[in-house]
């Protein structure tokens, strides 16, 4: 069974890296934004719940949020190990994590965490650009429009979101830090954590990780 955790900044390739090791190991991928994406579809009272919070632009509080990741974990799909991306965010949340699994007879495996200096993320997450027609999607530095503003493919303008303003990332840094790198301390004294770096090159990365997952796994 291969119970893993991915932590990172905001911006650290997290969702890209998830996708490798779910492919990889044949598990499944679980996102906390997937979660609550398809539980306010279908209506749930906790989807609502969450639905209520979101809509009045408040932070999903940790009851709501770890109801909805371990009911989702109960499904049989995840009963021979998963990939947590986005969850647990603070230490409650991966107390109570580990509460429920363990009366589930189940554990975390390891915890890799991919490192990113925060000038790098800002400068990755600030360069996003959207079409606001067509929805494709560009980047400053690494995949510019051809017009500066304009969509190659249809013409429409290219502009940043207000996720992406340099303001709202280093706010959004600040609480990764305050909230979520303390876990790296947590999961270090339980003998789980493994260090990666996101390189510029996905691929790179995806070496990195596929090594200390096998120093962990042997395979």
């Amino acid at each position: 069974m291969k119970n893993i955790i991915l932590l990172g900044a905001p911006g650290s390739g997290k969702g890209t890296q998830a996708e490798n090791i779910s492919k990889r190991y044949g598990i499944p991928q679980l996102s906390t934004g997937e979660v609550f994406r398809a539980n306010i579809k279908a209506g749930t009272e906790l989807g609502k719940q969450a639905k209520s919070y979101i809509d009045s632009g408040r932070l999903v509080p940790d009851e709501v949020t770890v109801g909805l990741v371990a009911s989702k974990l109960a499904e049989p799909e995840f009963a021979n190990g998963f990939i947590l991306d986005g969850f647990p965010r603070n230490i409650p949340q991966a107390e109570a994590l580990d509460a429920f699994l363990a009366a589930d007879g189940r554990k975390i495996n390891v915890v890799a965490s991919i490192y990113v200096d925060d000038e790098t993320i800002v400068k990755r997450l600030s360069g996003r650009r959207l079409c606001q027609n067509c929805g494709k999607s560009y980047h400053t530095f690494y995949n510019p429009p051809a017009t500066e503003g304009v969509c190659d493919a249809c013409g429409g303008t290219v502009a940043q979101r207000d996720d992406d303003r340099e303001e709202t990332i280093r706010d959004r840094l600040a609480v990764y830090y305050a909230q979520t790198a303390p876990l790296i301390e947590r999961y270090g004294k339980l003998g789980l954590f493994v260090q990666t770096t996101g390189h510029e090159r996905v691929e790179d990365t995806t070496g990195e990780m596929a090594a200390a997952l096998k120093n962990v796994f042997g395979e």
